[in-house]
């Protein structure tokens, strides 16, 4: 069965698998969330009692009455009139000019008069022309010809104490206020005025009050520009009419009106009012959290086989701790506390960080908290609840920074002590914040939350790990540090039977880690798979030289074939030993791995010069040669070991030039064809294994005898 999936997954692109799995959980997680975004609405009308208190279940901006009250402020706000200081003097002035207007014409009538008769149509037709300008600019100023004779035939006395009077008043009048409004009271006025003004010739007297309504004109005009600024500035201080989240709108039994029906309208809680607007903002979050997941893996620098690995386990424990939070929130209902709290908040995050990479386990932490935002979402809340989001994103990344260095399984309890305090302090901050009277039970609940929460993300993480390591093949740090653990049953038979070997183990794990962690390999892996790599030499311990400590070689007494089987034998009979103790199969390969195709150059040669035909083949390892970084860095490594501690006064150069030559014949082999380290990375992990072996077989100083 599990042979025919890995052949369905070869036949497809990793991209298109990606896009499939990412389209199956993400659709179940919208299904899973639909319930938690649609609110509660009632099948009420207006003018019925309410059937229960109705509460908004989000905050809300009353257009209707946020208008009201901006028109209200608008219509008290008072216009701004800008008063002309200048206007009494130019009325009084234009006043002025038509009285010497009618002097001049008047001089002329009395020297045409010494001279040649005219007739007094001419005088009145020549005055008119005079004042001709004047009366197109002033449209009250409309005399007769009556009127404009009587001007012309009065005497310069009566004309003069006319002109003082009227100027006077003018400017006395047009000194004050005048809005357009009220300039026709003032016209009324100024005529009562120069009518009760004994000094005015009756025969003028039609004329003048002419002249004194026309000259009265506003003093204060509309300024439109600034009454405008007024307007939009008392509009703009009225700040908006907000229904707030929980404010009640109606109590039970009271009527609803056609204000509060109003309002449970606006705020969507009729049954007749179905928004798809929460449905689309869903499927944005969705679409958003796994595009993040396409972007993490489709540009993801793991092997495939890793990386689709890393997909499955990624998939698979967001979507169950989606289906978790979903249990938990449809419990929530029959407590008061807040039981959100009691989610393991770096059970995901712990899972992906063992089983995948620590990319992956910070995305997650933050996708479950979004997720956690809309599940636990309460009905007076906001869009999201974000005391869960930030639950859960410091408890989960709080995991990620102690979890970067697991080399026992105590540390991941200690991660979990770590989460519990996070939990804690931020529950402290929830409580605080709410500014709410808690009683001593309900602070006691909070607080063993926060240390479930933390004991729970621990405990389900080492619960559900082997079954995600056994469905899915995975090699999770927490099991390499089980492997590493030096009382483990076939590292005591390598130690008791093979001490040499165990020793020589010991050396190439960490020439190899170094090496590893140089390139960006596994280093964790490379330490391990070293522990068990020459495992197959505990069959035949004494064919091997670092475990012949009595100095009798038995090959000296064999054919250099039935040597050259037994010594590569080990790397069979060591797979065959790790497969029987189901060890991992990445160990099982490395094991078999470690020596490729390469040659047994010593039986190779004593055969050939015992005068025998000789098959290279017999004196060949069967491989298969190395498929990953891993392998090659533990298969130079190896040889480098051996090599360096047969050497005799071993220098940094003498060190130098045999890791070169060993790599270089690695190469020339084509030992590294089938795996992906690069000529750049070769290098680096020949530098790195000559700055270690110089660490390891340095030269010691020769301290003198004690005399």
């Amino acid at each position: 069965m599990e042979k025919h999936f890995n052949n369905l997954l070869n036949m497809i692109s990793f991209r298109t698998l990606l896009i499939v799995v990412l389209l199956i959980t993400g659709f179940l997680q919208f299904f899973l969330m639909l319930g938690n975004i649609r609110s509660t609405t009632y099948d009420i009308q207006a003018f019925q009692l309410a059937p229960e208190t109705i509460r908004a279940v989000k905050t809300i901006e009353d257009t209707v009455k946020t208008e009201q009250e901006r028109d209200q402020a608008e219509n008290a706000v008072e216009s701004v009139y800008l008063f002309n200081e200048e206007t009494a003097e130019h009325r009084s002035a234009l006043v002025t000019s038509i009285f010497d207007i009618i002097r001049d014409v008047r001089k002329e009538v009395k020297l045409n008069e010494e001279q040649t008769p005219v007739t007094i149509e001419n005088h009145i037709s020549q005055l008119r022309e005079k004042l001709k300008d004047i009366m197109e600019s002033q449209t009250l100023l409309i005399f007769t010809n009556s009127q404009l004779q009587s001007m012309l035939v009065a005497t310069d006395a009566e004309l003069k104490a006319a002109e003082s009077f009227l100027v006077k008043e003018i400017k006395t009048m047009l000194e004050e206020p005048i809005r357009t409004e009220n300039v026709a009271i003032k016209r009324a006025e100024i005529e009562t005025q120069i009518r009760q003004q004994s000094s005015i010739d009756e025969e003028i007297l039609s004329a003048i009050i002419i002249i004194g309504r026309a000259a009265i004109i506003e003093t204060e005009v509309l300024d439109e520009i600034r009454t405008r600024e007024q307007v939009l500035k008392a509009r703009e201080e009225v700040d908006p009419t907000r229904i707030l989240q929980g404010q009640i709108i109606v109590q039970e039994g009271e009527l609803i009106d056609r204000e509060v029906f109003r309002q449970l309208e606006l705020l969507g809680l009729l049954n007749n009012q179905t928004s798809t607007k929460p449905v689309i903002g869903l499927t944005i979050l969705v679409i958003l959290q796994m595009a993040f997941m396409y972007i993490l893996f489709n540009f993801s620098e793991m092997e495939l086989q890793n990386k689709r690995k890393a997909l499955f386990v990624t998939a698979i424990v967001y979507s169950f701790a989606i289906i978790l939070m979903k249990v938990i929130s449809l419990l929530s209902d029959q407590f008061d506390a807040t039981i959100a709290f009691l989610y393991p908040t770096a059970l995901a995050t712990m899972l992906v960080r063992l089983l995948a990479n620590e990319k992956a386990a910070v995305l997650v932490t933050i996708l479950t908290a979004a997720s956690a935002g809309v599940i636990f979402h309460e009905g007076y809340s906001a869009v999201l609840q974000m005391d869960i989001v930030l639950y859960i994103i410091f408890g989960g990344l709080s995991s990620v920074f102690f979890m970067r260095s697991m080399e026992k399984r105590s540390h991941l309890l200690k991660a979990c002590g770590i989460v519990s305090i996070f939990n804690l302090l931020f529950i402290a901050f929830y409580l605080l914040m709410s500014q709410t009277n808690y009683d001593l039970f309900e602070l006691l609940f909070y607080a063993v939350a926060g240390i479930a929460s933390g004991i729970l993300s621990g405990a389900l993480t080492m619960g559900l790990l082997p079954f995600f390591e056994s469905a899915f093949g995975l090699l999770s740090t927490m099991r390499l540090i089980e492997l590493s653990n030096p009382n483990h049953p076939l590292l005591k038979k390598l130690l008791t039977e093979t001490p040499g070997t165990y020793h020589h183990s010991v050396m190439v794990a960490n020439l190899a880690e170094a090496g590893c962690e140089a390139i960006g390999a596994d280093g964790l892996l490379a330490r391990v798979a070293c522990y068990y790599h020459d495992i197959g030499k505990t069959r035949r311990p004494a064919f091997f030289i670092e475990n012949q400590m009595s100095g009798i070689n038995p090959h000296d007494s064999l054919p250099p074939e039935r040597s050259a089987e037994i010594i590569i034998a080990h790397t069979t009979d060591g797979a065959q030993l790790l497969e029987k103790h189901k060890m991992p199969k990445e160990i099982v390969d490395i094991t078999l791995q470690h020596h490729g195709t390469s040659t047994l150059k010593f039986f190779l040669h004593k055969a050939k010069e015992d005068g025998k035909e000789v098959d290279e083949k017999v004196f060949s390892y069967p491989g298969p040669k190395p498929q990953t970084k891993e392998a090659a860095v533990i298969s130079i490594a190896d040889s480098v070991e051996a090599a360096v501690r047969s050497m005799k006064q071993p220098n940094s150069e003498k060190i130098q030039q045999l890791v070169h030559s060993i790599i270089q014949s690695r190469v020339q082999e084509h030992q590294f064809d089938e795996c992906d380290v690069s000529i750049k990375e070769l290098k680096i992990i020949e530098k790195v294994l000559c700055e270690t072996l110089n660490g390891i077989f340095h030269s010691r100083i020769e301290y003198p005898k004690e005399g």
